[in-house]
């Protein structure tokens, strides 16, 4: 990112080109990210920004106004979820003794999904399949982390593949503890 601070469109829009490149593979892909502490700062708001918006999304497209109560629970359970994968990140570069490349990785975590999260939420508005979205962006995902790693972390290919396993094992996880969550029995009685 160029020297000297900018303003949030011009990181916003800088980032947006930093997400194209990890997508792409592209070398200079960390130039376009502000991987300072500001630079976090300005990611985490982004990412906060998304995922109400997206927990709030189904309320908003609603015709009549409905009960919003779960959007609360959703938004905390999309940042829980969150939260397991950049926690096992955390703890697999202390393992490697990187934790210089946390915060790098966080900036260009939580601007990739939020950007990835929009890309997905507009695929889905103008009417594609739920399955090939999920699919499709599932790759790019990968993609993206393995160039995170690689790119941004500057981790070498055996710990490129360690440290994409963990992120993935930590968001498998979250996604079984949710849904052992959500499949518990409630006690609601069901009439007879």
């Amino acid at each position: 990112m160029a020297n000297g601070p900018t303003t949030f469109i011009e990181e916003l829009v800088s980032a947006g080109r930093g997400v194209i490149a990890l997508v792409m593979g592209d070398r200079k892909a960390a130039g376009y990210f502000d991987l300072s502490l500001r630079g976090l700062a300005s990611s985490l708001i982004v990412f906060l920004a998304v995922n109400a918006l997206m927990a709030y999304a189904p309320a908003l497209l609603r015709a009549a106004p409905g009960d919003s109560s779960g959007v609360g629970i959703g938004l905390m359970i999309s940042l829980a979820l969150a939260a397991i994968p950049v926690a096992l990140a955390a703890l697999v570069l202390r393992q490697f003794k990187r934790l210089d490349g946390f915060v790098p990785f966080l900036v260009a975590d939580f601007w990739a999904n939020s950007f990835l999260s929009v890309t997905m939420a507009v695929l889905l508005l103008f009417g594609l399949p739920f399955e090939i979205t999920v699919i499709g962006l599932g790759i790019v995902v990968l993609i993206v982390e393995i160039n995170i790693a690689r790119l941004i972390v500057t981790l070498p290919p055996l710990q490129v593949a360690t440290f994409v396993i963990a992120q993935f094992a930590g968001g498998l996880v979250g996604v079984m503890l949710l849904g052992m969550l959500i499949g518990a029995p409630t006690g609601v009685a069901v009439p007879g």
